[in-house]
């Protein structure tokens, strides 16, 4: 299973850790050129992270960069069902305002 699926209408579900141990490749990067022209067409995505299971750090980290990527893309982003562990992360290290949660 990848890490996440992307769907015809923009939607995206993340799956399993969003860890250190796996993600190698930002959000953007992992994209195949077909689903970034897709999420281009589209305007805009949302997020899933309700089947998130373990976070750190660096799933902080990429998902602030997914953020910024795709607007860098001209795409927004909206994450919805984000894990109370991820929530709490945010507001310690004081990014949770760059995150548009839903």
């Amino acid at each position: 299973m990848s890490l996440f699926d992307v769907g015809k209408n923009g939607d995206i579900v993340v799956h399993g850790n969003l860890d250190r141990d796996t993600l190698s490749t930002n959000f953007w990067q992992r994209l195949s050129s077909q689903q970034q022209d897709s999420l281009k067409s589209a305007g805009s995505c949302t997020v899933d992270l309700g089947d998130v299971e373990r976070v750190d750090s660096a799933g902080l980290a990429w998902l602030i960069n997914a953020v910024r990527d795709t607007n860098q893309n001209g795409v927004s982003m909206v994450i919805q069902h984000m894990p109370a562990k991820l929530h709490k992360l945010a507001k310690i290290s004081d990014v949770d305002s760059f995150l548009p949660v839903k």
